[in-house]
């Protein structure tokens, strides 16, 4: 059951860093961006492709680099449109963006299943309880750790952190106060999508790359981002740990409905708060 919970907890961590991006662009877009599962794939293949070269380490900079000008880009001419039009317009549009982004990934590395290779350091297992654990995974934990915590310090350490919450709040006065909120949304969404990369090669090592990869993910990550209170930081990270234990507890003690788990979880916390964890009522 130890091994159980810390599985539960490494694929939460990697929820969380991956529902953080999302929250954020829709805290400062309103954007339900359906292409966020495309980001996290793109960056797993990116972070393959340099990893390749440089190992690890490097893949993880590049995914990070390279999504963010990504991010930005489709800020600019894709986002900043779809802000004031009808939700389904944003769903349609971004659905799409995600059957794009999966289409050029098989064109250029195929569609059979690729895999990444964890750092030396960190290949190895510990015994926990007479079980052994990977010593990776421990570290997916200690690397999500370190990005929510560097993620929280730069929004309300830093005056750019107090642009991005004062323009999630009310865009329209923070604008009349003299702050650039288009500058700051498409900041944020150059964030959104490196964390979301991010995710991907950290995912890499333990999870087969593959196009599809991101459609898999995505569902979770949304029931994350609405469990926990749309456009909330808070509220995502504390659903991603929940969430993580419930699909993992619930694969190993009630296998044949592991599937509806997620979504009975979400309706549980929706009908108990329906504003979900922390945020705007839905």
């Amino acid at each position: 059951m130890t091994i159980q919970i810390l599985n539960g907890l490494v694929y939460g961590s990697l929820l969380l860093v991956l529902a953080a991006g999302l929250a954020l662009i829709y805290g400062l877009r309103r954007v339900v961006n359906f292409a966020h599962g495309a980001f996290y794939m793109l960056g797993a293949y990116a972070g393959y492709a340099a990893a390749q070269a440089g190992g690890f380490w490097a893949g993880l900079a590049a995914s990070a680099v390279v999504l963010a000008l990504f991010g930005a880009v489709l800020d600019r001419l894709v986002f900043r449109v779809l802000q004031d039009r009808d939700p389904l317009v944003t769903v349609i549009v971004t659905f799409g963006l995600l059957l794009v982004i999966e289409d050029a990934v098989q064109w250029i590395w195929g569609t059979e299943g690729r895999s990444m290779d964890a750092p030396a350091p960190l290949a190895g297992s510990v015994a926990l309880g007479g079980d052994a654990f990977p010593v990776y995974r421990l570290a997916v934990i200690a690397m999500a750790a370190a990005l929510t915590a560097a993620l929280l310090a730069w929004l309300h350490r830093s005056r750019a952190g107090l642009f991005v919450r004062a323009a999630s709040l009310d865009p329209a006065i923070t604008a009349v106060q003299g702050v650039n909120t288009d500058a700051v949304a498409m900041l944020v969404t150059a964030l959104g999508a490196a964390l979301a990369g991010m995710s991907g090669v950290i995912a890499a090592p333990f999870l087969s790359l593959s196009p599809a990869m991101g459609g898999q993910i995505l569902v979770d990550c949304f029931v994350v981002v609405v469990v926990g209170g749309l456009g909330s930081l808070g509220g995502a990270a504390l659903a991603a740990l929940l969430l993580g234990q419930v699909q993992v507890l619930g694969a190993v003690l009630v296998p044949d409905i592991a599937a509806l788990i997620p979504f009975l979880t979400m309706a549980a916390v929706l009908l108990w708060r329906p504003t979900g964890l922390a945020g705007k009522r839905l």
